[in-house]
């Protein structure tokens, strides 16, 4: 019974200081909020105040975190206060990542995952957060083991999700660099299965990259009658830098889609498409099967019935040729 009693009054109490906290944070926001030059000094003092986390103790950490969460989600501080987390003596000591996964919770808990990625990306620290961590320890497995075990898988697959994107725009970026001082095919082709391999980019997501980077490398001519020889002369140049990425159907797929997607959205190019897609189909970048399923049912509405007209007697060639294939080979048998 005691016992009990004792549970009751402790759980009353810390429901009593919970309540009072969030009053005191609610009156405090409220003189920020009227008294706009309090604001930038404000954060100032916070920034230090972060600096010297260590002399703090751990339950005293966790409520600055908590409360410099919900400060965070409702706008009184800027999320550039955590510059001072990447100090290099915290991050050593782990004190940053700590404080970190308790700062998160709350603001998370506050908005949601988008709201807290829009304020990163507001103050470019939305690449960041590896940070938190000390360099031999900054990759993204260790990031998302770390905070996904502490309950905050959302923040963890937010960063992975970041990783990707900025792996995938130095990709192109090489790349581009890459074909503009003319490097083989074979160093540019082993440069990109390597970056695939170590930064997990998949085949029909890297051919759409192989695409944008082969179609901005030349100034296109403006006259719709020559643009088109221009583009066959330009693409079977890099053709067998294509086949390299359409290995799978999938892939294929994806690059017959680029290609309407470009021809749609450049309107010189409107009757180069059937034409592009037969020199891939010479050069053997794409196959019969994903042309035949692109154009039954595969394509998108850019220009789809343009394009579709213009496949027209290609694609039956291709029904035709398949035909004659299976009819020899039933002779065969």
């Amino acid at each position: 019974m005691l016992l009990e009693q004792n549970l009751t009054t402790a759980a009353m109490q810390k429901h009593s200081l919970t309540f009072w906290w969030l009053v005191e944070c609610w009156v405090f926001n409220k003189l920020i909020r009227r008294y706009k030059y309090l604001e930038k000094g404000f954060e100032d003092e916070v920034k230090k105040l972060l600096l010297f986390l260590k002399g703090f103790s751990e339950s005293e950490r966790n409520k600055l975190a908590m409360l410099t969460g919900v400060l965070l989600a409702n706008g009184t501080l800027n999320a550039s206060i955590l510059n001072s987390l990447y100090n290099e003596n915290l991050v050593k000591e782990g004190v940053s990542a700590a404080f970190a996964v308790k700062l998160f919770k709350s603001w998370i808990n506050e908005k949601d995952i988008n709201a807290v990625a829009a304020s990163l990306r507001k103050v470019s620290m939305d690449n960041r957060l590896m940070e938190l961590f000390p360099a031999n320890k900054q990759s993204v497995e260790h990031f998302t083991k770390y905070f996904t075990e502490a309950g905050l898988k959302e923040l963890s697959e937010y960063v992975r999700n970041q990783q990707t994107i900025g792996a995938r725009k130095e990709l192109q970026k090489e790349l581009q660099e890459q074909m503009s001082r003319g490097d083989p095919f074979k160093d540019i082709i082993l440069y990109v299965k390597e970056e695939m391999k170590k930064n997990n980019i998949p085949e029909p997501v890297v051919i759409g990259i192989v695409w944008s980077s082969v179609m901005s490398t030349v100034e296109w001519n403006k006259k719709e009658e020559l643009v088109a020889e221009q583009a066959i002369k330009h693409l079977k140049q890099y053709s067998p830098l294509l086949a390299a990425f359409t290995t799978q159907g999938q892939s294929e797929l994806t690059l017959l889609l680029k290609i309407q997607e470009y021809c749609y959205d450049n309107i010189h190019f409107m009757k180069a498409f059937q034409k592009i897609v037969v020199l891939f189909y010479k050069a053997e970048v794409l196959s019969e099967e994903p042309i035949l399923k692109w154009y039954k049912d595969a394509h998108v509405a850019k220009g789809k019935s343009v394009f579709l007209e213009q496949m027209k007697k290609f694609v039956e060639w291709l029904k035709n040729a398949e035909e004659e294939s299976e009819s020899e080979g039933e002779e065969g048998d």
